[in-house]
């Protein structure tokens, strides 16, 4: 696996060693101690997700607050996303700075998120099947958000505004400057 450091410290694009020939592809999606090897960081996964989504759905952008903080390892199976990641932790030289990456069934690049990070993504292929690992259990109580739509980061979903789809949830939360993160380092 190759290993792509961002602007963002703890946001990786991994892109992973893909071995094609007449009868398909294999590549190893998660390998933990080449990770660490590569990182420093040792992640122990013990929630794995999967969603479906339509053209035009935007999720996000959200986060889990401390105690129950996540750090996510996503991917795409089948179709494309733009896949964002904004710090929000208050004491980082990146506060308020986002990373876009797109996400594909074809590209097999992953995106790690380390904790204190909003995750978002929007569908740009028409069906999307989606995964991520967590290493820490969804906690219902600790879940936040920060507005998709914030003009301040002004995020270019790649999607006309007339064709965007979101939940009733994600079309009320407060934006970057609203928000009070409860990430401090």
């Amino acid at each position: 696996m190759e290993i792509i450091r961002t602007k963002i410290d703890g946001v990786l694009i991994i892109e992973p060693r893909v071995f094609e020939d007449a009868r398909g592809y294999f590549f190893e999606s998660f390998n933990a101690r080449e990770f660490t090897e590569k990182t420093g960081m040792d992640i122990n996964f013990v929630q794995d997700n999967e969603s479906m989504s339509h053209y035009g759905v935007i999720r996000g952008l959200h986060f889990q607050c401390p105690p129950f903080s996540q750090s996510k390892l996503v991917r795409v199976v089948k179709g494309k996303v733009l896949d964002v990641a904004v710090d929000i932790r208050k004491n980082s030289p990146t506060y308020g700075q986002y990373i876009s990456v797109e996400l594909s069934g074809e590209n097999h690049r992953q995106l790690f998120l380390g904790k204190g990070c909003a995750h978002g993504f929007s569908v740009l292929s028409q069906d999307v099947i989606f995964q991520y690992k967590c290493d820490a259990f969804y906690n219902p109580q600790s879940e936040g958000a920060i507005a998709w739509d914030d003009p301040e980061l002004s995020i270019n979903w790649g999607i006309p505004p007339n064709k965007i789809i979101l939940s009733e949830k994600d079309k009320y939360h407060p934006s970057l400057k609203e928000f009070r993160t409860p990430f401090t380092n």
